[in-house]
């Protein structure tokens, strides 16, 4: 297995791109240069492995090895260095190594992304969250809202790469409500980048056919099926977005999809206070 070939203001950092979603509805063993001098040439295509059911998936069934080899393959390419497209409980997205500075600039590439919007950070345990970043919230109200399809905004540690949203002291967490991607994020044992698989500024993704115009430069696609109704506008919101960076209040970065039962938590049970100029 080869490794990852080199491609070579609180508010408006972070809501610009935060999550998974940056479409309009709201690293890698090689990656396309969409902008000039030249694209980087593509390599022969990912490795496309499907999903059994998870509910299939149970400690001596059959699927189960199918589950296994998908999170084994994921990891070492994971491990590589490279970009590997995930589904998760929103949107399909697409992963790498937060720690690898070489993946997260591929990730951009690749995507046609500007560097100045941020990369959400994909966890596998809530316990996970007190390692990355200052929390100033009650321990429980992490566990209301994780795992789940919600994005929490806080004051970032030292122990993430510091190539990793230079721009700003904040990073946005997620603890997807999806049972491939909580194994992967365990399995793997560390930060990953997180973003949604398509170029940016079109539409985010919900089946791996409609991204397949990236397989080429990916290592791996992960296929776990459709995510929701592709004819809903509804079904590619993306996360919810809240800024807890700042203690006794809230700030929605973006809507998303669990908006009402988000902000539902924050206020009516932990008395949190709407920031000034949320869209709460």
């Amino acid at each position: 297995m080869s490794t990852a070939r080199p491609c070579a203001g609180l508010r408006a950092a972070v809501a610009a791109g935060m999550g998974l979603s940056d479409g309009p509805a709201s690293s890698g063993r090689g990656c396309r240069l969409l902008r000039p001098p030249e694209p980087a040439p593509a390599l022969p295509g990912a490795r496309l492995l499907r999903l059994p059911e998870s509910e299939a998936v149970e400690a001596a069934s059959p699927e189960r090895s199918g589950w296994t080899e998908a999170l084994r393959a994921a990891v070492a390419e994971l491990r590589a260095g490279a970009v590997v497209a995930v589904p998760t409980d929103t949107l399909y997205g697409l992963a790498c190594s937060a720690s690898s500075s070489v993946a997260l600039s591929c990730v951009y590439r690749l995507k046609g992304r500007s560097e100045a919007k941020p990369l959400a950070v994909c966890l596998g345990r809530v316990a996970d969250v007190y390692r990355y970043c200052q929390v100033r919230v009650p321990r429980e109200l992490l566990e209301d809202l994780f795992p789940g399809p919600v994005t929490l905004v806080m004051e970032r540690s030292e122990e993430l790469n510091k190539d990793l949203n230079p721009f700003t002291r904040l990073v946005g967490i997620r603890i997807p409500d999806h049972a491939f991607m909580l194994d992967l994020a365990q399995m793997f044992g560390g930060p990953l980048a997180l973003t949604s698989a398509n170029l940016s500024s079109q539409a985010s993704s919900l089946s791996v056919e409609e991204f397949q115009d990236l397989w080429p430069h990916l290592s791996l696609v992960i296929d776990g099926g459709p995510i929701g109704d592709s004819q809903s506008p509804e079904c590619r919101l993306g996360s919810t977005v809240v800024d807890l960076s700042v203690p006794g209040k809230f700030g929605i970065i973006r809507p998303g999809c669990a908006l009402e039962n988000t902000t539902s938590i924050l206020q009516q049970k932990y008395g949190l206070l709407p920031s000034q100029g949320s869209c709460s």
